[in-house]
């Protein structure tokens, strides 16, 4: 019964190996990135994630402020914890390639300013969940802060990097929208993306199923 329920937690650790050793033995370097393009299969995948945690976080928060239920702040607070959690990992993975490439690991260029304040933005919102004791208007401040919060990911994450020059290379999409990329790195890359998103998945519901578990410990107790 349990290798049934979890079998795709089996499936998922078995492909996240697979993609660790094709990007490193499979996928070939990419045209004027050389070795240092292999950190992409994993430095995009959680730019990705941490977007995608974001909108949930926000559209949870929306449903919250439509009927204020406890198990949408446990949505948006989980999700969001999680996606600040993948933009650290973003940055951290970014800083590793500048410091290949620029010889420095901060350069304060577009993308990584972008993502610093956006950094800022979402620890903020946990500073204002732990600054408020009363659950119930927590979990409305949050709500409200996390729409707005949202509102910021499209500019900082998509166009501010876009509009202004960066040293930052497009290797996968150019500007006119091409994709540019090896079939092999392609499939990697794919291949990585569904891999994180499986992980991410697994980890909302574990944050979620943990934040449940101790609400009803915590109403227990008093």
């Amino acid at each position: 019964m349990g290798l049934n329920r979890n079998w795709w937690k089996y499936f998922l650790g078995l492909w996240m190996l697979l993609i660790i050793l094709g990007a490193f033995l499979y996928a070939p370097p990419a045209k004027g990135l050389g070795e240092t393009a292999r950190i992409l299969f994993f430095h995009v995948p959680v730019a990705w994630l941490a977007t995608l945690a974001f909108l949930i976080s926000a559209l949870a928060s929306m449903q919250y402020l439509r009927r204020p239920e406890k198990k949408y702040d446990i949505w948006a607070s989980s999700s969001a914890q999680i996606g600040l959690i993948f933009a650290l990992l973003a940055t951290v993975t970014g800083s590793i390639w500048a410091k290949k490439i620029w010889q420095s690991y901060w350069n304060w260029d577009p993308r990584e300013t972008s993502i610093f304040i956006l950094l800022l933005i979402y620890a903020a919102y946990f500073a204002l969940r732990s600054a408020v004791d009363i659950d119930e208007q927590k979990a409305k401040l949050a709500a409200v802060y996390s729409i707005i919060a949202f509102i910021t990911v499209p500019f900082l994450v998509i166009i501010i990097p876009r509009v202004y020059e960066s040293l930052h290379p497009d290797p996968l999409i150019n500007p006119e929208g091409k994709i540019k990329m090896d079939g092999r790195m392609l499939q990697i890359f794919l291949g990585s993306l569904f891999g994180f998103t499986l992980l991410f998945y697994w980890m909302l519901r574990l944050k979620i199923d943990t934040a449940r578990t101790k609400l009803v410990v915590d109403n227990l107790d008093k």
